[in-house]
């Protein structure tokens, strides 16, 4: 069973493809990603194997708007509670995340082990919107530079039945600076995924390539 958080249990009535796009995969997204400091509460979101490693008191949320994939175009909200205290690259760790694809459900879970559940996903001109099961996340965007290039790429560390593994995510683009506005509800992402105004990163028109973990 892969470790999550109570918002990513995968529904007992969920029925997933036999099959999926193995690793790595190569995507075009528009995404927004913000952050701001752990609460008290967020290290403990994760196993205690990865807790054990030292943890970086920074909480990594985004949306994500997969116009093409291995998989076909479909919507993500993910959360990483800390960051964890390795070097040079700090891994994030995801114990919510949520898709509104099946098949992309079933590739998250078995290349990366992500703990994909499955959510309903409302895109504005501005504006996100998540719901799964007994929880939602809705954040508000707004942009303050210009666009300009962005690369660069994020280290994820997923706990295995062997044990941890990570993947690299790379990413490059288009980028602008900016502001979230985030609201969040559920059994444990109101103690972590802090609602209020925070800096933000708006990506757009952009390729994100994910690794195969090792």
């Amino acid at each position: 069973m892969i470790p999550s958080v109570p918002e990513s249990l995968l529904a007992t009535d969920v029925v997933l493809p036999e099959s999926s796009a193995p690793a790595p995969w190569r995507t075009k997204i528009d995404a927004a990603f913000w952050w701001h400091r752990a609460s008290p509460d967020a290290a403990a979101q994760l196993p205690v194997e990865l807790r054990a490693l030292g943890t970086i008191p920074v909480t990594l949320v985004a949306f994500v708007r997969y116009r093409e994939s291995p998989v076909g175009p479909y919507s993500e909200v993910f959360a990483s509670p800390v960051l964890l205290r390795q070097w040079p690259v700090p891994p994030l760790h995801v114990p919510f995340i949520a898709v509104d694809s099946l098949a992309s459900v079933h590739g998250g879970r078995v290349n990366w082990a992500l703990p994909k559940a499955v959510a309903s996903f409302t895109w504005g001109s501005s504006s996100i919107a998540a719901s799964g099961d007994g929880w939602d996340v809705a954040a508000t965007a707004q942009a303050s530079t210009p666009k300009f290039p962005v690369a660069g790429g994020l280290k994820m560390t997923q706990l295995f039945d062997e044990g941890p593994r990570s993947a690299w995510v790379g990413l490059y683009g288009r980028a602008r600076l900016g502001r979230v506005t985030v609201a969040a509800s559920g059994p444990t992402l109101s103690s972590w995924l802090l609602p209020g105004r925070h800096p933000a990163l708006i990506i757009s028109d952009s390729t994100m390539n994910i690794s195969a973990p090792r």
